[in-house]
Order: structure tokens, then C-alpha cells, then sequence
């Protein structure tokens, strides 16, 4: 009977271990990020949960404070879709990624036009940080959310053309919604992987994921893409522009085949209202360090009343990714007629 109660009491104690959560200090000088990834922390569930478990013991903008432990929530995987990426791109074949929410999940290769092509679709900022905000008959609109429904919608364009595409900013809750204010969160992930608050260090997450898959990409044509909304005056309106690397001629006539691109459709659709969008290089982290050519896409004012209607119809936020999956289409055509 004692041998009994001791296997018991054994069995209750290794229950109760096995049940708290794991704990950790902080290394002297190790950031956030640094420490939820030394402990394997490293996706947008576990990112939240960690901050809730650990809100009163956090410092300013979820600063770790020194000799503090601070539990782990117990996930051990991660949800999130880690690449969009096709693997069949015959004309008619269909296709599902829960990537892009319940209603888009399943499509259909519409042609071959971008067979060949690959791209790397990286919407600004998310996880921590928002963004710019505006506002908009009294509710915020957060620059993450916006540029990443237009970077899904343009995801989805490229994949029924035939292409290769990697969404290197991903969020498992929020697929392609149709709203007109999109509610801010932060399950925005890098691939799986906690977004950095620090800027710097979220710059660099996204060039090196991108830099990988280029690495083991076998297409010959590849397209890095940073989809922005801008932050000026309100009374500023501003038409899409787009930045390149500084002596980058292939970047550059990307740019400058968006930019024809949207004139065109503008000249179409609103044949007096002109187009004032602009292309010009920049000295951007991103740009300049990406191994394939790098456009960079501010797609308006996020406070100006007129720029936001480009934002908040999901039907114009349709057609910015069907404008420049168009202008994706022009270049790649550009291109294979200059291999000949």
C-alpha cells in the first residue's frame, strides 16, 4: 500500500511539472526578440500569449525588465501557412491556401503568363508595429492591416497567372477580407517567426527570409515586393508611387513599367483626372539589400480623406493588385524578350 501511494504521489508531482509552463530570465542586454527565439517562441501565437502571461512584468512598449523570470505559454507549433508557393501551375488546375480566408481559399490558374516568375511579397511593418494610422469617420486605420489585404490580393492575381510567390509577412487569422475598416492586430508573423518591435531588426528579418528563398529559388526571374501606405499632411493627396535601389536599371524599369501601367488604367478608367505618380531610387534597407530586384510601393496618404476611399473599398484595393499584377505581367514580358 505505501508503494502504492509513493507511485502515486510520484505520478501527481511529475503531473504538476509537467503542467507549469516553462520559465526563463533574460541574458544581460538580450532583447525581446532574442529571447522569446532563444526559447523557441517564434510565432504570432505564441508572441501574444507570452505578452499576456507576462503583462504586469513587462516594461515600457513591452520592454523585458532585468532579473525578471517570465513563463512561456505551451505551443510547440505554429499554424501559420509558411509559403504560397505553387506547386502545380498548369492552366485550370485548382488550387487552396488558407492564406487567403475562407472565401479566396481555393483558385484556379487562370494562365501561364507568369510561369517562370517568382516573387517575394512583403507587406510594411505588422506584428508590434502598426504603422501609420489615419483615421476615418472616427475609427483608425492602421497601415499593416490595409497593406497587407492588398499584398494577399496581389498574392492570389500572381499565383492565377502562373507564378511562384512567397508571402514573406503572414497572418493565419486574417485572410483577404472585404471590409471597409480593417481591425488591427498583431498575429502578423515573418514565416512563422515573431515580428521585431525594433526597426532595424525587423528590417533585416525580412531580407534575410527573402534572401534564403531566393537562394534556393530555381526561377530565373525574381521580384522582391514592399507594399507601404504613406504618412503626410491631410491635405496632402498623393497618387501610388514607387522607389528602386540606386543603380538598379532592371528595379528601375520595373518602376517605370508600374508606373506606365497605373497611368494607363487611370487614363482608362478616369480619363480627367491625370496621374501624377512618380518613380525614383531610394536608399532603402530593403532595396539595397535584397539579392533579386527590389520594388518598393507607396500606395497613398493614409490621412488624406481622398487617398483613403484607395483604401477602405475593397474593390479599389482589388484593383491595386490587379494594376500591378499587370504591371508584373508587362515586365516579365520585357524580360524574357530581352534573354532572346
Amino acid at each position: 500500500m505505501r508503494t502504492l501511494f509513493c507511485l502515486f504521489l510520484l505520478s501527481v508531482i511529475c503531473f504538476s511539472l509537467s503542467a507549469q509552463n516553462k520559465k526563463d530570465i533574460p541574458k544581460k542586454g538580450e532583447g525581446l526578440n532574442a529571447f522569446l527565439k532563444r526559447n523557441g517562441c517564434t510565432t504570432a501565437e505564441c508572441y501574444n500569449q507570452f505578452l499576456e502571461l507576462n503583462k504586469s512584468k513587462l516594461g515600457k512598449n513591452n520592454t523585458l525588465l532585468k532579473g525578471v523570470s517570465y513563463e512561456f505559454p505551451s505551443i510547440s507549433t505554429s499554424t501559420v501557412v509558411t509559403s504560397t508557393a505553387s506547386v502545380n501551375t498548369s492552366v485550370g488546375a485548382t488550387r487552396k491556401n488558407k492564406l487567403f480566408g475562407s472565401k479566396y481559399e481555393e483558385y484556379t490558374i487562370k494562365s501561364d503568363r507568369l510561369k517562370g516568375a517568382c516573387f517575394f511579397l512583403s507587406s510594411g511593418h505588422g506584428g508590434p508595429d502598426p504603422g501609420a494610422i489615419g483615421k476615418a469617420d472616427g475609427k483608425s486605420l492602421h497601415e499593416d492591416e490595409y497593406a497587407y489585404d492588398i499584398t494577399l490580393r496581389l498574392a492570389l492575381k500572381l499565383l492565377q497567372e502562373g507564378a511562384t510567390v512567397h508571402m514573406i509577412i503572414q497572418d493565419a487569422n486574417d485572410g483577404i477580407r472585404d471590409g471597409k475598416y480593417l481591425t488591427n492586430s498583431k498575429t502578423e508573423t515573418c514565416m512563422g517567426d515573431a515580428i521585431p518591435l525594433n526597426q532595424v531588426d525587423r528590417l533585416k528579418q525580412r531580407v534575410i527570409k527573402v534572401n534564403t528563398l531566393n537562394k534556393s529559388a530555381k526561377e530565373k526571374y525574381k521580384r522582391a515586393v514592399f507594399i507601404h501606405l504613406d504618412s503626410r499632411s491631410k491635405k496632402q493627396q498623393l497618387d501610388v508611387f514607387f522607389y528602386h535601389a540606386k543603380n538598379s536599371s532592371k528595379g528601375e524599369k520595373l518602376a517605370k513599367t508600374m508606373k506606365e501601367t497605373f497611368r494607363s488604367h487611370y487614363d482608362k478608367h478616369q480619363p480627367n483626372r491625370g496621374f501624377t505618380g512618380t518613380v525614383s531610387p531610394r536608399n532603402l534597407y530593403v532595396l539595397t539589400n535584397t539579392a533579386p530586384v527590389a520594388l518598393f510601393a507607396e500606395l497613398g496618404n493614409i490621412q488624406n480623406k481622398f487617398d483613403q476611399r484607395r483604401f477602405l473599398q475593397s474593390n479599389n484595393r482589388e484593383a491595386l493588385a490587379n494594376w500591378m499584377c499587370r504591371g508584373f505581367i508587362a515586365d516579365y514580358e520585357n524580360w524574357k524578350k530581352e534573354q532572346k
